[in-house]
């Protein structure tokens, strides 16, 4: 028996064309959930996705407050501001057995060990006392109501204001070193309280 050849078929597809088709599907697909997303009710899928933003840019500007962006503004409002607009998923784990581990770790390590507290551990502490201990008026009539959506309105606006402010102008606080970062962030902050009460009182 002698050794068999094998010749290559002209019928096999392009690799080429099959990752245009599957991107082609993928498009294709992401067209769809996006319709299927708007037709089942746009407006309390945008609010609960400019939460999660708004909490994002809170928790980003709170680090950047705590490292390199030392500022005049009363920034410690962004605690309230992060307890009022947390997603539920989030809020319900650091508000349950998670959350009472980090809070007592926090209290046992800013007790007994302070040398080893830093201080930009602060207000990330302070926040975590707050999701375990509130009260349940604040953490579930308050917060998921009018009032906590008003709360958020009112700490962005005051900070945008302190922000422009401090910067020296509209135009400087797109201009100076951290302007854009800092005035797109604070900008977030607005754009959740104002979509929750468009979405309340259509």
């Amino acid at each position: 028996m002698g050794r068999m050849e094998y010749l290559a078929m002209k019928t096999d597809p392009d690799p080429t064309q099959l990752i245009n088709s599957d991107l082609n599907d993928l498009k294709i697909a992401a067209k769809n959930l996006i319709n299927h997303a708007s037709k089942l009710g746009s407006l309390g899928f945008g609010t609960s996705f400019l939460k999660w933003v708004a909490s994002f840019s809170a928790i980003y500007l709170l680090i950047l407050d705590r490292t390199n962006w030392r500022t005049n503004m009363l920034t410690s409002l962004l605690v309230p501001y992060i307890f009022f607009s947390l997603p539920p998923v989030l809020f319900n784990l650091l508000r349950g057995e998670v959350g009472k581990w980090i809070a007592f770790m926090a209290i046992v390590l800013r007790l007994f060990f302070p040398r080893h507290f830093p201080d930009w551990l602060e207000m990330p502490g302070s926040l975590i006392l707050l999701l375990v201990v509130a009260p349940n008026f604040f953490a579930h009539s308050l917060r998921g109501g009018l009032i906590g959506t008003v709360i958020c309105l009112l700490i962005g606006c005051y900070l945008l204001q302190e922000h422009i402010r401090a910067s020296g102008g509209f135009r400087n606080s797109f201009t100076r070193s951290h302007g854009i970062s800092n005035t797109l962030g604070i900008i977030l902050l607005l754009v959740y309280p104002v979509w929750a009460l468009v979405v309340h009182f259509l």
